[in-house]
């Protein structure tokens, strides 16, 4: 955790090696947008009028699904001004590609732009950071998850993957909406309502049987894919004071026809040090990461991150190390001693109804190994 450094640190020293149409828009993109908005109406009108097998309307609803995470991951890319820099045009496009996932330009732009890129990982600012044991020993109605089996937990963190990155959104309006200017705050409320009514307009067309098929669980599905990405993004990285996206961000690696629906989302430590690059371009920035800070650079295959995160807690102590109050012993996280292919605790000494981490008593050299 010593030598830490902004983003901005490092792309001082990787933008001198890069070519000029790096830091261009690349509208283009937006080609990859309009297939997945076409496969979409065309599956809503498969699943709302022809009336075919189940077994089909299922196929289609799944590959529904799939262009619904295709387009969050592309309307993310367009609000950071990747695509298009004209505002009202990026913030109309980022509206479409979001509309699925039912959140307004705005409230992303304060939510992930503002607030998630500046003070990534830190434990009291950033909205997506997984909270530290001092917090959980605050969060009474939260914290009895705790007392369950870790296998329990993790059983239950992966089926609500399913609805996560939607529950968050909403909180994430309660918690911003007051801090938008007040003429600006009717703004985002249409804007979070508007995608809503039109899915409840499309209920009360379809019926329930077809609207399950055509939207509830392509929602579903879109949000176990974005929140596969986001889950694997940090949170087995330390929180850090410093935002430095070599510590704090992890790159998972995909098939390459994976990265070409998904827009590269998954060059994610790239992504933190230049953000208003188009993803195009991670590929040839993470070659010089590697060239720089070979032995700081995070990454590994999507499928070992995601194992990683079902064998450890997510409950941060000491900002560095992963604490399961449950079964009293802790693990370190990326960089910190985390051993992915051989996960190992230490056990420690803690008594988690009576203030959680003031009474942890002393760390022990022993160790357990899943």
């Amino acid at each position: 955790m010593n030598n830490l450094h902004s983003f901005g640190w490092y792309a001082a020293r990787i933008s001198k090696h890069l070519p000029k149409e790096a830091f261009q828009p690349v509208p283009s993109r937006l080609w990859g947008g309009l297939a997945y908005f076409i496969v979409c109406i065309g599956g809503f009108l498969i699943i709302g009028m022809l009336h075919l097998p189940s077994y089909v309307n299922l196929a289609v609803s799944i590959i529904i699904g799939l262009c619904f995470a295709g387009l969050g991951f592309l309307g993310h890319e367009i609000l950071h001004g990747t695509v298009v820099r004209t505002p009202w045009l990026r913030d109309l496009l980022g509206a479409i590609a979001f509309w699925p996932l039912n959140t307004g330009p705005q409230l992303w732009r304060k939510w992930h732009n503002m607030t998630h890129h500046v003070h990534t990982q830190h434990d009291e600012l950033d909205p997506d950071s997984w909270p530290s044991i001092n917090k959980l020993a605050k969060m009474k109605l939260f914290s009895w998850v705790y007392r369950l089996p870790q296998s329990v937990r993790s059983t239950f963190a992966f089926l609500t993957l399913a609805v996560q990155f939607s529950a968050h959104s909403m909180k994430c309006f309660q918690l911003y909406i007051k801090e938008f200017q007040p003429r600006k705050r009717p703004k985002v409320w249409v804007q979070a309502i508007l995608p809503w009514t039109t899915w409840i307009a499309l209920l009360l067309i379809m019926g329930w049987e077809s609207w399950l098929l055509a939207y509830l669980i392509p929602l579903f599905i879109a949000n176990f894919i974005v929140m596969a990405y986001i889950s694997t993004n940090h949170r087995l990285n330390p929180l850090t004071d410093v935002n430095d996206p070599l510590a704090n961000s992890l790159t998972v690696t995909v098939p390459k026809w994976v990265d070409a629906l998904h827009f590269n989302f998954s060059y994610h430590t790239e992504h933190h040090i230049f953000p208003t690059m188009s993803p195009k371009y991670y590929p040839l920035v993470k070659q010089h990461i590697k060239a720089y800070w070979p032995e700081r650079y995070h990454e590994m295959p999507m499928q070992k991150a995601l194992i990683a995160l079902w064998k450890t807690p997510r409950v941060y102590f000491q900002e560095h190390e992963f604490v399961d109050p449950k079964g009293q012993r802790i693990i370190g996280s990326l960089g910190n001693g985390l051993n992915v292919d051989n996960i190992q605790f230490k056990k420690i000494d803690l008594h988690f109804d009576t203030g959680l981490e003031d009474n942890l008593k002393g760390k022990h050299s022993q160790t357990e190994e899943l």
